[in-house]
């Protein structure tokens, strides 16, 4: 879906309180509208103002300038970093190609 972004927002007020799992936004692709949630007990601060100018900057620079929002306050227990998500990931998608092959097997 990251290539086919059209528009998101955020409706929060600077240091309205958030809580993980708190619809702090949306995000629009070209097929559906996905929420977007909270991941700290704390602070809403402010969306990333170049998204209004290029939303694609989030597939194009998603560790620069293509950040979502940002908040401040104590990140939910459950969160992780990229190299803990990647990992995620990675176990997920090969349990997936495991059982599709399996399932193919007569």
């Amino acid at each position: 879906m990251l290539g086919d972004m059209v528009d998101c927002g955020f409706d929060l007020k600077q240091d309205t309180p958030v809580a993980p799992g708190d619809v702090v936004g949306w995000i629009e692709g070209f097929k559906a509208i996905s929420d977007i949630f909270g991941v700290v007990d704390g602070a809403f601060l402010r969306a990333n103002p170049d998204l209004k100018q290029d939303i694609n900057v989030i597939s194009k620079a998603p560790y620069d300038g293509g950040w979502l929002y940002e908040v401040q306050g104590t990140p939910d227990a459950r969160c992780m970093d990229v190299q803990a998500y990647q990992s995620l990931l990675d176990v997920t998608i090969d349990r997936i190609l495991e059982k599709q092959k399996g399932d193919d097997t007569p």
